[in-house]
């Protein structure tokens, strides 16, 4: 076959998989099927290479182009003389002809013209017939409704939440088709989702969105405050509104508005698997990084028309998203809307650097949403060095059964040197992990938390579930406690279910301390959390800050004494007990805002007195101003505001904080001297904020 029949005869099959019944200009019968796609149809200004029947009356066309072909842009040119006139007599939905594709049999591209400023773009199949019936008869299409949205009114929304929900409806009004919104942990990332995701379906005319999540028990979590959140026009819940669907099974209730699934199950679904093992969407995709080393290939599957989905919303979206997934995402023809607190270069890429909301760890410690953090290290020379079991006569050591568990005792034939990197993978060494607990526990009340009586709430991150299982015995040891102190929270944990231990955890006096790999690690909230163990190093920085979020949640002073921090004053800030060095590897330039810990507050304020300047001086003021003001009263706020020229402490340690940007200085520099102003740069994140 030559290209351009080549070309023709994959353009049949998928125009027929896509519902379309594919017959020849001297054989048709517009009326065999609802849609009917006729090869070399003759118009006015020549013949087009497939007319578009729906219900009887034409409705589009398609253009085909031999595999290979160099611009399917410029090929619009040909299409739009298509459309604009049919033969007399010849029944058409409307004139011009509303929908035209372009195809090469590998690529196709469509553009509506319907919308208010119409324009192609890449779809991964064919609309069905229904839905472009269903197009043709709306009276406002979609673009056109996000085009012209009601302004934001929500008490409920806080200044951040209200700025990142205006400025996504502003992208897609702008028909963006890729939209990032960044968003520190535990700034009300879900719930500012959720209030533009109810405005999309209210007023935007989506008929169904996606809500991806990270993992089945985030999808839980996503599922409630959908339940629990109240739409500020009518006042009655989005469940009452709307049916929501969190997938359990692969199975798409027609009717749901929003479908809350994994993206593991999403594929399974679009191969056609009936059954899909909950198991798998257990662990995060910052564990497994999918379960392939391959992209996941996607094929056409007429029970998901790429039609399904108006938008897609990826929360906790990283980088195998859109690498070892991203056909799964390509295949629906939807707005993509990516939540994250800690995008990479990667992913603000794959956004085409349309970052419609930039708030960070720096920010919201400013702002009172989070708190921040010290670092104290412990370091083992097993964990920098490794070390050397030597074969001696007579010496069994055991062999652990991954599995199982089990010990067998065998005798080594040779020294058996092992570096930290091995080590609770491929050779456990109890001494080593009881080294850093027993220190953890000698340091904790009188370096790490001096003054505190009671174990704050710790989480302690293990390398896998077996490594686990030695430091909850371990802690459990050393601490002399029983074993309620201290509990494993994984997916491998029996007895109790997970999501019972885990609310424990949040809500009562024990567990004080919670080993997880990675079911804690990701999007899960547990306010009084003070402390966090890394046993464990983490290759991605993404990760690594998700990870460190767990403990920037902020708690009040109740919340805190309500599980057992009787002697806690209020949660200040958190610590990482870095015992692998974790924080040293310059993954990101995350670094604590106390830049100065041994310092006095007094002497820092002695120092600005002086005169004296800096970034880490302005940085450690910031980071005592908020610890300081989650520990006063309303009244000592008031006095110091007055003593402040009305500026209250978060002000103060905002503008300390803006004096370490090195954008905001540009443009004060610009503005002081009349210089042009400095042109944006796309950036991640983290390159602002420092702290995480």
């Amino acid at each position: 076959m030559t290209p351009e029949l080549l070309a023709r005869h994959e353009i049949d099959r998928q125009l027929a998989a896509c519902g379309w019944t594919v017959q020849d200009r001297k054989r048709m019968n517009i009326y065999a099927q609802p849609g009917v796609a006729v090869r070399e149809f003759q118009l006015p200004s020549g013949a087009v290479d497939y007319a578009l029947y729906a219900d009887g009356k034409v409705n589009g066309t398609v253009e085909a182009k031999p595999e290979g072909h160099g611009s399917l842009s410029g090929v619009e040119v040909q299409s739009t003389k298509y459309v604009t006139a049919l033969p007399p007599g010849i029944p058409a939905h409307r004139l011009p002809l509303p929908f035209h594709y372009e195809a090469t049999g590998t690529v196709t591209q469509f553009t509506n013209l319907l919308d208010p400023a119409p324009r192609s773009r890449p779809v991964f199949a064919f609309h069905r017939p229904e839905e472009l019936l269903r197009l043709v008869g709306l009276d406002r299409q979609l673009r056109s409704s996000l085009a012209d949205m009601p302004p934001l009114a929500d008490e409920k929304l806080w200044r951040v939440q209200a700025e990142a929900v205006t400025n996504l409806e502003k992208s897609l009004a702008q028909n963006r088709p890729r939209s990032l919104v960044q968003m520190a942990t535990g700034s009300g990332k879900t719930f500012t989702a959720i209030s533009a995701v109810y405005r999309l379906v209210k007023y935007g005319g989506a008929r169904r969105v996606l809500f991806l999540v990270d993992r089945t028990n985030l999808g839980r979590q996503t599922f409630r405050e959908f339940q629990q959140y109240t739409s500020p026009a009518t006042g009655r819940a989005f469940t009452e509104e709307y049916n929501v669907q969190h997938l359990t099974k692969n199975a798409l209730d027609p009717v749901c508005r929003v479908c809350i699934t994994t993206i593991q199950r999403l594929y399974s679904m679009l191969r056609g698997e009936a059954e899909f093992d909950e198991r798998n969407e257990e662990g995060s995709l910052y564990e497994t990084g999918g379960p392939a080393k391959e992209v996941a290939a996607v094929a056409y599957n007429p029970k998901f028309p790429v039609e399904a989905f108006d938008f897609i919303v990826a929360d906790e979206c990283h980088r195998s998203i859109y690498n070892l997934w991203r056909q799964v995402l390509d295949y629906f023809d939807a707005f993509l809307v990516g939540l994250t607190a800690t995008p990479t270069k990667q992913t603000i890429g794959f956004f085409a650097n349309n970052l419609v909301m930039e708030y960070g760890h720096e920010q919201a410690v400013a702002d009172g949403v989070n708190v921040g953090f010290d670092v104290y290290r412990i370091r083992t020379k097993i964990t920098e060095e490794g070390a050397t079991i030597e074969a001696e006569p007579g010496l069994f050591v055991p062999r652990r059964d991954r599995r199982t568990r089990k010990d067998r005792y065998e005798a080594l034939d040779d020294d058996l040197t092992y570096n930290g990197t091995q080590l609770d993978r491929d050779v456990v060494n109890p001494d080593q992990i009881r080294l850093v607990v027993r220190t953890f526990r000698d340091r904790l009340f009188t370096e790490i938390f001096p003054g505190r009586k009671e174990v704050p709430k710790t989480l302690i991150f293990a390398k896998d579930d077996n490594h686990a299982e030695d430091i909850t015995r371990v802690v459990r040891e050393e601490f002399g406690r029983g074993g309620d102190f201290c509990q494993k929270i994984t997916y491998r944990t029996t007895g109790k279910k997970p999501e019972d231990l885990l609310a424990e955890f949040r809500n009562s006096f024990n567990p004080r301390v919670a080993v997880s790999v990675d079911m804690i690690a990701t999007g899960t909230d547990v306010k009084p959390l003070e402390c966090l163990v890394f046993l464990r190093n983490v290759k991605s920085a993404g990760y690594f800050e998700q990870m460190k979020g767990r403990g920037a949640r902020i708690a009040s002073r109740d919340e805190i004494q309500s599980v057992g921090g009787e002697d806690a004053p209020a949660k200040t800030h958190f610590v990482i007990v870095d015992a692998v060095g974790v924080c040293e590897q310059d993954k990101t330039e995350s670094k604590p805002l106390d830049r100065q810990p041994s310092v006095p507050l007094d002497k820092l304020l002695n120092n600005v007195a002086v005169g004296m300047a800096g970034p880490d001086l302005a940085s450690t003021l910031a980071a005592r101003l908020t610890r300081l003001d989650r520990q006063l009263t309303d009244a000592q706020r008031a006095e110091l505001a007055g003593l402040a020229g009305g500026r209250a402490v978060p002000d103060l340690a905002a503008g300390l904080l803006t004096s370490l940007d090195p954008d905001a200085q540009a443009a004060r520099a610009a503005e002081k001297y009349g210089l042009p102003p400095v042109s944006s740069r796309p950036r991640s994140s983290w390159t602002r904020c420092r702290t995480r």
